[in-house]
């Protein structure tokens, strides 16, 4: 009986200490949803310390005194500036991730399944290029850019992420993990090295395939180096650029607008997180 007890007890302190975590990420997301509900007289009281620099602490109620839609009426009928950024936004995430499909998915099928001279040592140059930071690599880009006649466009910040090398690290798990004998009987059958690749290799890879898609928009949709970088012309910057556009003086319509920036995002991890945990898996295996 007793140890019952004491199981039962550390079961609900593992379970509080797993729920913290999701609570404190929940809490943002809350405040947005709530925040852009408030009219701007309810978010003038709440936030004046913000606002006035006086007083200690702001106030805020999980639910509006009189919630209105008013900030969403703004935003999406009397703002044509936000739909342009949103498709921006758009335009440049799914040119980057069909990029990347056409050149990080057929680089990582090369190195997982042919053997060349120094293949490991470039695979390996390849992981250490993932690590490098933006910063790092920014004055190479711009010149490398610069030359090419591209700054000042989207090319300038889609062409670079196109050939990352992160979706390469994530495909070549996920083709590392097709039996070798499977890929060999395939050709002693007759078939040819592209048929290899289509009919097998993107079929069985798709978990790591997908999995690089998933991280690539969550991680693309949110750009702000890049285009604060390479895009002087405001009317071609993303979406992630606009709401720091928008004054304190605007609370309502700033929360509006991150709740909206907020949708395609979730949308996309819901539909994909059980690719992103087959990426993980292959991230952490080794061939």
């Amino acid at each position: 009986m007793v140890k019952t007890w004491i199981s039962r007890i550390k079961g609900g302190l593992l379970e509080a200490v797993l729920v913290f975590p999701v609570v404190m990420v929940c809490i943002p997301i809350l405040l947005l949803a709530t925040g852009a509900l408030m009219g701007r007289d309810e978010l003038r009281e709440g936030l004046s310390p913000v606002f006035t620099g006086m007083g200690d602490y702001i106030e805020w109620n999980l639910m509006p005194d009189y919630p209105t839609f008013e900030n969403y009426k703004k935003l999406l009928l009397e703002t044509p500036q936000f739909f342009v950024l949103f498709w921006n936004s758009v335009k440049m995430a799914g040119c980057i991730l069909i990029g990347q499909l056409l050149v990080g998915v057929p680089a990582a099928w090369s190195f997982a399944v042919y053997r060349f001279r120094f293949g490991k040592a470039v695979f390996t140059l390849y992981v250490v290029l993932m690590l490098l930071p933006f910063q790092v690599m920014m004055l190479s880009n711009y010149l490398v850019l610069d030359q090419l006649g591209l700054m000042n466009t989207q090319w300038a910040v889609i062409l670079p992420a196109a050939f990352s090398t992160f979706p390469v690290f994530i495909c070549y798990g996920g083709f590392r993990q097709i039996p070798a004998a499977m890929l060999e009987s395939a050709r002693i059958d007759g078939a040819g090295e592209a048929a290899v690749f289509i009919k097998i290799g993107l079929p069985l890879g798709k978990g790591g395939i997908l999995s690089a898609l998933v991280l690539g928009f969550l991680e693309y949709w949110n750009l702000m180096e890049q285009p604060l970088a390479f895009l002087d012309n405001k009317e071609l910057w993303p979406l992630s650029l606009y709401l720091p556009e928008i004054t304190w003086q605007q609370a309502g319509y700033a929360f509006s607008a991150s709740v909206i920036t907020l949708i395609p995002s979730v949308f996309v991890f819901l539909m994909g997180q059980d690719y992103l945990e087959q990426g993980i898996v292959y991230a952490g295996l080794k061939g």
